[in-house]
């Protein structure tokens, strides 16, 4: 078949390589001028790094190369995918500089997609091209969410500047000036600290406190030893508990409570919380309710030092302008001055090139995706989706998404009757509700049950690592190398003997 992607992102590239090997033509398109997704040197914020060390983040067949650091900087995963790219034979594929404006159901499971030039000398140039399926990887983190402050106006004429995370690229922008930082993620975080050194004030507006999980506990446990493995999967109960996680959450209830809340007791000492007023409502097992958030290297002793100032549990309320420039009006009754403001808000899951009566079908009531397996949309023909799956192993979690398209593709799928299908994805998104309270992305983030999804998808191709593999990673941290075969496992049953299967498990080459 010819499928196009929209997205080159980690998954647009996984779906792509692995389709590829099954035989298929496929066109990514992406208006990046580059590929990686949210790590394009067009959207990375300073000092951005991965949230998961290297070997949780690679693909299974790719691994990262040796010299990186354990948590990557974005320029070096960005190198990353385009070497995967590149070694893959995906380079004459990609329509990169290149928006997909609409995407419309033609019949028969196919779609016309029209696409626009966005760089270079044949910039808004338009085409129209014909497939007879569509893949959207165009990835959860695709449009970043500004607030609607009241006085912006009068903010920026001021001189005032608003901008999202991913559109502020260089910390010299925050030279001399005053900086907010709206949100307390990862990416707020660190944003405070790269700034921190060169503007004349770094403060966070921070809604609500997130907990904070340490790059190492204590200074010398890894944090992926207790939480990127399938006990510490499984330390959150999932709608359909397994084996010792039926334990866990019965008998050994208060053991499990006992393990993951000592996180929180030793993240509270190791970076002083008490002292600097900054301890999280709650308890550590309430993070998969908000967020489960790395601490960014050098926050809180910024904090500490007096460089990065924390306004908890409050807004802005509004933005205006004083004699002296543009300031920040918070919740709390305190004025900020306010050069620069860059919100770390999140973002919205959009599907902009979709037809609306398509969009109607794709959400619930409330807007969340209708995905069978973050997967499947329910009742359109000839789509797909891959990405629609955040978690701590967002690349392994793409890839086996990719391998369950390639085996849909060729009617291998054994799928239940539509109206089970539909059920499924309504338990799923109940089940979510609760778990998260909510905090889903619109049904996209399966943090923590990325591994469940992993083995859900795979269940359904028949195909898995051995038990004894997945027993390791109870206590050993999730290794994504192991699943490295089964693409090759996948494309000998869709087509025993053809010579791309054969070759698909071939070792990679190492950057560097």
């Amino acid at each position: 078949m010819r499928v196009g992607v929209i997205g080159a992102g980690v998954a647009g590239l996984a779906t792509a390589k692995v389709l590829s090997q099954a035989g298929h033509e496929v066109r990514v398109f992406d208006k990046c001028p580059d590929v990686g997704g949210v790590w394009s040197r067009t959207r990375r914020y300073p000092g951005v790094t991965t949230q998961s060390p290297k070997a949780q983040y690679s693909l299974s067949d790719f691994p990262m190369p040796k010299d990186y650091p354990e948590w990557p900087s974005g320029a070096q995963v960005q190198a990353y995918f385009a070497a995967y790219a590149t070694e893959f034979g995906l380079d004459p594929a990609l329509r990169l500089d290149t928006e997909v404006t609409a995407a419309s159901p033609v019949g028969d499971g196919r779609w016309t997609l029209r696409t626009r030039e966005a760089g270079g000398s044949v910039a808004g140039t338009e085409s129209t091209e014909e497939f007879d399926r569509l893949v959207v990887a165009n990835g959860v983190f695709c449009e970043p969410l500004v607030p609607a402050y009241p006085g912006v106006d009068e903010f920026t004429a001021a001189g005032g500047r608003l901008s999202a995370g991913t559109e502020f690229d260089d910390a010299e922008q925050a030279r001399g000036r005053h900086v907010l930082i709206v949100g307390y993620g990862k990416s707020a975080c660190d944003i405070a600290v790269a700034i921190s050194g060169v503007a004349a004030g770094t403060d966070v507006i921070a809604r609500q406190l997130l907990w904070k999980v340490p790059r190492r506990i204590g200074g010398f446990l890894n944090f992926k030893m207790l939480l990127l493995t399938r006990m510490g999967e499984g330390l959150f109960r999932y709608l359909r508990p397994r084996g010792f996680e039926k334990f866990l959450h019965g008998p050994g209830n208060r053991l499990r409570r006992r393990m993951i809340n000592s996180i929180g007791s030793v993240s509270v000492r190791q970076f002083g919380l008490a002292e600097l007023g900054l301890i999280p409502a709650g308890h550590m097992e309430d993070i998969v309710r908000g967020a489960i958030g790395l601490a960014s290297e050098g926050f809180f002793e910024g904090v500490q030092a007096g460089s990065i100032t924390v306004h908890r549990d409050t807004t802005i309320t509004r933005l205006s302008a004083a004699d002296d420039g543009p300031t920040a009006e918070l919740a709390d009754g305190t004025t900020l001055r306010a050069d620069l403001v860059v919100c770390a808000t999140g973002f919205a899951q959009g599907v902009p090139f979709l037809p609306e009566d398509t969009q109607a079908r794709l959400f619930d009531e409330r807007g969340n995706f209708m995905l069978y397996r973050q997967i499947l949309p329910l009742g359109i023909p000839g789509l797909y989706f891959n990405g629609y799956n955040s978690s701590f192993f967002s690349p392994l979690n793409a890839e086996m998404a990719a391998l369950w398209i390639a085996a849909d593709l060729a009617g291998a799928v054994a799928r239940p009757a539509p109206e089970a299908m539909r059920q499924a994805v309504v338990e799923q998104l109940a089940f979510m509700d609760d778990a998260t309270d909510t905090h889903h992305c619109r049904g996209t983030k399966i943090i923590p049950f990325s591994m469940h999804n992993v083995d859900e998808v795979l269940g359904d191709l028949d195909l898995n690592i051995s038990r004894a593999v997945r027993a390791t990673h109870w206590l050993n941290p999730v290794n994504p190398a192991a699943y490295r075969r089964m693409t090759r496992s996948l494309l000998r049953q869709l087509a025993p003997g053809q010579s791309k299967a054969d070759s698909a498990d071939r070792p990679p080459a190492l950057l560097g």
